[in-house]
């Protein structure tokens, strides 16, 4: 590591740079609240001095506002989800977006292991329009390709990545490495034949929508087909990871997500194991489905761990 004769001096330098550099830079914690944004950010997106507010709650006030960034959309709250779906997910993430004042900025977003992301966007406004066009459709067409066109969340194929990326790593100091649960809506055929497919539909958005509101940082959630979804939540124990789970249950079994049959209510059931050393991708999760066959032979509406 390279030594300084003033270490104040260097550190003082370097922060003042930080704050007065043109670039936009930023670090948010585990819990995606903002810790420290340079002025540049604060003000690009309407942020004050002393304001610490979680990046949703930043993106939903700019998108009222109008201010920020540009969001092409007529619901924020499926666009949230779709999004929050990707951020922070892998430890590395660049891509372009484009401000309401019509600035045109290139962002990376660089993650550690412990779910703090540090942001720093420059401004490429002056690069040709055509080739922004073009890898902003190069953008529009990756993002499609890891979203479920249904509920907005991860698809088969980016939960998929991220799980052989879990299981490729080395465990935490402590030996965890973590836990995945897949999880399935229970009588999904039985809602789909009395209510109709539309209302199967809604079923499948609202169980996407509650189930996703209890994703952190590193956990990744997604539909890997029909009405199964999985969890993937790095560093985490069993323990945790049912308590988890139960908490998404609750949530589920209060939900009434039809509002032409306003009683309509509806259960799921869950299988979850923990990643064990040499396991691979296709053998933990091979695992978990047996725990949900498991849940659905014992009655529904039920955890079952493996």
């Amino acid at each position: 590591m390279e030594s300084f004769a003033n270490p104040d001096e260097f550190v003082g330098n370097l922060l003042s740079l930080q704050a007065d550099s043109l670039a936009l830079i930023a670090l948010y914690d585990q819990d995606d609240v903002l810790r420290y944004a340079n002025r540049s950010f604060r003000a690009a997106y309407n942020i004050a001095p002393d304001e610490q507010l979680s990046w949703s709650a930043i993106m939903r006030r700019n998108y009222e506002a109008g201010v920020g960034t540009v969001l092409k959309t007529a619901n924020f709250d499926d666009w949230l989800v779709s999004t929050q779906s990707r951020r922070g997910k892998t430890a590395f993430r660049a891509f372009e977006t484009n401000l309401v004042d019509g600035r045109w900025l290139w962002m990376t977003e660089t993650v550690q292991p412990n779910g703090w992301m540090l942001c720093i966007a420059s401004d490429i406004t002056q690069l040709r329009a055509d080739d922004r066009r073009l890898r902003q459709d190069r953008d529009l067409a990756l993002r499609a390709s890891q979203t479920d066109e249904l509920t907005g969340v991860a698809n088969r194929r980016f939960i998929m990545a991220r799980l052989d990326a879990l299981v490729s790593r080395p465990p935490e100091p402590e030996g965890v490495k973590g836990c995945i649960a897949v999880l399935d809506i229970d009588n999904f055929k039985s809602i789909n034949d009395r209510y109709g497919h539309q209302a199967g539909d809604e079923v499948l958005l609202d169980f996407a929508r509650q189930a996703h509101s209890f994703v952190r940082r590193l956990d990744c959630f997604g539909r890997i087909g029909g009405e199964e979804f999985m969890f993937i939540l790095p560093g985490t124990d069993l323990g945790e990871g049912v308590r988890i789970l139960e908490r998404v249950f609750t949530r589920i079994r209060s939900a009434r997500p039809l509002k032409a049959w306003p009683e309509f209510s509806y259960t799921c059931s869950a299988g979850v194991t923990a990643l064990r050393s040499g396991d691979t991708a296709p053998e933990v999760f091979s695992r978990a489905d047996r725990g949900l066959y498991l849940a659905k032979l014992e009655g529904r509406n039920r955890i079952n761990v493996v």
